[in-house]
């Protein structure tokens, strides 16, 4: 048994020990660029030598990031919860490329969701996280396979781990959990093709914190629309 152990210790220390090489040329998407550690990803990974490609909900995200990066590192507009945008970044990415495949991809995009009650809830209210956090992902990383495939790239997966357990209603957790899902049946799929596909399960960020009176405006905002049926079900000590 100790043997076992040591030989185990001795290896993992081994294979941890290993870097990518020649870095020069391997091309990187980063998805949620804008702020945050994506933003923080796309320039630490540009520092090394990656082709960066960061993909940024809003134009300012893109100029700010650009101007501290270098050349080789390039922004596209990308909204996931549209499929012309999707599109449009796809085109963008194989472009880029130029038939050198994208050895990796790194989803980091988060759709905003609110936090209360199911019972508060409308179907758009699942739809405003799911269609990013999940569909979206699933959509850009069905139409990227290819060029993940030509280099035998990596999909990387940041997921919050504060989404792994279900406390509050809306479709974060549900999000989150389907994350976990599809990561790991593409793992098993794309073993075939030697593109490997890792989950990050991290915690909280200084940059991602949620004020409590915007939370509270939100709450007052749910409450108000209720029917006034459910409003009175919970009433106003509850709220």
């Amino acid at each position: 048994l100790l043997a076992s152990i040591l030989s185990l210790i001795i290896y993992w220390l081994i294979r941890d020990r290993y870097r990518v090489r020649n870095l020069s040329g391997k091309y990187v998407f980063i998805t949620g660029c804008d702020t945050g550690l994506g933003n923080s990803l796309a320039k630490w990974l540009d520092k090394r030598g990656f082709c960066v490609i960061a993909a940024c909900a809003t134009e300012k995200g893109g100029q700010e990031l650009q101007s501290c990066s270098s050349l080789s590192l390039k922004t596209v507009n990308l909204d996931l919860a549209d499929s012309n945008s999707i599109a449009r970044a796809v085109l963008f990415v194989t472009e880029e490329t130029a038939g050198k495949g994208l050895s990796g991809l790194v989803s980091n995009a988060e759709g905003t969701a609110p936090v209360a009650p199911t019972d508060w809830l409308r179907i758009e209210d699942f739809h405003s996280v799911m269609d990013v956090n999940l569909l979206g992902l699933i959509e850009i990383t069905l139409k990227l396979l290819p060029l993940l495939k030509k280099a035998e790239g990596r999909v990387v997966n940041l997921i919050n781990a504060k989404g792994l357990m279900a406390f509050v209603g809306g479709g974060y957790s549900l999000s989150k959990w389907g994350m976990e899902a599809f990561s790991d049946t593409l793992r098993t799929e794309m073993q075939h093709f030697g593109v490997k596909v890792s989950i990050v399960e991290h915690g909280f960020f200084k940059a991602g914190v949620v004020k409590s009176d915007i939370m509270e405006k939100y709450l007052f905002r749910l409450w108000n629309r209720l029917a006034p049926e459910i409003r009175n079900s919970y009433g106003g000590k509850y709220f």
